[in-house]
Parts: C-alpha cells; sequence; structure tokens
C-alpha cells in the first residue's frame, strides 16, 4: 500500500479520495476549503492538510483533481504548492482535465525537480467516481505509469497509456468532442420523435438495441423525454472542457464545426440559468422556443 496525498475534493475528488483509503492507502487530502478536507477525513479516517505542500510532504503519488490549468498550477507551484513538498521520483497524477499544453509544462517543471508526472484525465462522472469505475487516459512514461497504475486503479475501471505527457489530455478532448455530438444528436432524434407523437419509451427501448445505441442514450434518453436536467455533467464544465478542444485545433489545424456549434448551443442554455444543468439540457434549447 502506498502513502498519497489528494488534492481538490469536489464532486469527483471527494469519492476518488476515498476509494483509495478502502483500498488500503494512507491517504492525506487536501481543499481550498479546509472545513471540507476536515470532514473528509473525519469521515473516511484519513488526513488532512492546510496546504498542499503539507499534504505532499511523504507521499510517494500526489493526485490532483481540481477546476481548471491556473486552479492546477496554484496548487503545484510556489512555495505552499506541492512541488515544494515532494521529495524525488515522487509521482504527481494530475486527473484535472484541462490542456496540453500545461502537462507538457508540468511534465518539464517535474524533470527539472527530480520529480514525475502523469497527466491522467478521466471519463465517466460523478456516478463513475462514486462508483470506482472511471475510465482514465493518461500520458507520460511507462516506467512512471506502472508505478502509478495499481494505486489508480482503486477508482478506475480502465487505465490506459496512451502517449508522451500531453496524450492524456489530448485523449480526453476527443472524447468530449465525441459526447457532444452524441448528445446533440440524440437531443434532435427525441425532440422529433415527441413531435410525431411516438411512445418514446418504446423508441428509447428499440433503438437503443442497434447501431444508434450509446451510453448517453441508455443514461439520458428518458430524462431528456422528462425534461429532467437537475443532476449530472454540469454545462459550465462541458463548456470548459469544449473550449479546451476549439483552443487545440486552432493550434493543430484540426477542424470541428459540430463542437463549435454545439458550444454555441451550450451558450444558450447557460443564457436560460443552466449553467449547472446536465449537458443532455441541449435538449432544453428544441423543446421550449
Amino acid at each position: 500500500m502506498s502513502k498519497v496525498a489528494f488534492l481538490g475534493l469536489g464532486v469527483m475528488g471527494y469519492p476518488m479520495a476515498g476509494h483509495l483509503k478502502s483500498n488500503g492507502h494512507d491517504v492525506t487530502v487536501y481543499n481550498r476549503t479546509q472545513a471540507k478536507a476536515d470532514k473528509w477525513a473525519s469521515e473516511h479516517a484519513g488526513q488532512s492538510a492546510a496546504t498542499p505542500r503539507e499534504a505532499a510532504k511523504g507521499a510517494e503519488i500526489v493526485f490532483a483533481c481540481v477546476g481548471n490549468d491556473d486552479d492546477v498550477r496554484g496548487v503545484v507551484y510556489g512555495d505552499d504548492g506541492a512541488f515544494a513538498g515532494m521529495g524525488n521520483g515522487t509521482v504527481f497524477v494530475d486527473h484535472t482535465t484541462a490542456s496540453a499544453d500545461l502537462a507538457r509544462e508540468l511534465n518539464a517543471a517535474a524533470n527539472e525537480q527530480g520529480k514525475r508526472f502523469l497527466d491522467a484525465p478521466v471519463s465517466g462522472g460523478q456516478a463513475g467516481a462514486e462508483n470506482g469505475v472511471l475510465t482514465v487516459m493518461v500520458g507520460g512514461d511507462e516506467a512512471t505509469f506502472n508505478d502509478a497504475k495499481p494505486v489508480i486503479d482503486s477508482y478506475a475501471r480502465s487505465c490506459v497509456l496512451i502517449g508522451e505527457a500531453g496524450a492524456g489530455q489530448l485523449t480526453k478532448m476527443v472524447n468530449q468532442l465525441c459526447i457532444a455530438g452524441v448528445v446533440q444528436g440524440l437531443a434532435e432524434g427525441m425532440h422529433l420523435g415527441m413531435k410525431a407523437g411516438l411512445d418514446m419509451s418504446k423508441v428509447i427501448d428499440v433503438i437503443s438495441k442497434g447501431a444508434a445505441q450509446s451510453w448517453q442514450m441508455e443514461n439520458r434518453a428518458a430524462t431528456m423525454v422528462e425534461g429532467k436536467f437537475d443532476f449530472g455533467f454540469a454545462v459550465d464544465w462541458m463548456r470548459k472542457d469544449l473550449r479546451i478542444c476549439l483552443e487545440e485545433a486552432r493550434t493543430n489545424g484540426a477542424r470541428l464545426p459540430v463542437a463549435a456549434l454545439v458550444d454555441q448551443f451550450y451558450a444558450q442554455v447557460q443564457s436560460r440559468g443552466g449553467n449547472r444543468w446536465d449537458t443532455s439540457s441541449l435538449m432544453h434549447l428544441l423543446t421550449n422556443d
């Protein structure tokens, strides 16, 4: 078992850190709001720390799952940052969905300081984190991956090394782009069926057994039809992810016309107060003119 630190106890990090503890690891947590870290420590018989540096001291692996590039830099750098507390050879695993440029930056900084780095964004949402069945897409060197994977497996159904630093974040971009197109197509399909007066429960049942089947259909089609969106992966988060995708595309020349359009649709959802609605709320634009 390993001595580890976990930085960031949001809807993903809180249960992920819990799975590490329940799998026998010695876990110290840090959260920007100290009360939440103390609550986690009380519930899981772990330890909390006042700074990332304190949490990282003595750890073999330091995990982070925060909001964006700047949030990651905020817990990594500086006198109170994780890197200041990490010893030589310690692995920093960033589960934040962030830019590939940040991953390369952190990898270079870690190497300069005798530390090791993996970018390891996750897919599976809050439910995947709570049930310990996340998909983890990893960038970094193979030896570091092999050292960290048995610990990551505490909350992962699949954990795959894709390539060098940044490859994990690029793979997460591919993941989010595929989701965005599927959700819009699903919303339009459900909308057409409803307008045609079909029994949508029967429609969903039959088409989910064929080529139209997807995770989104299995988990979101029925709630789309019911107009329920107050749960799940928030529109704000998806827009952040799509912004990362579109910025990367401007750099490498990829053409993402559907993603750009869906991003505009999500901006309209936000204008309706749906910032925290699930991404399936694209349906709201079709059913509520």
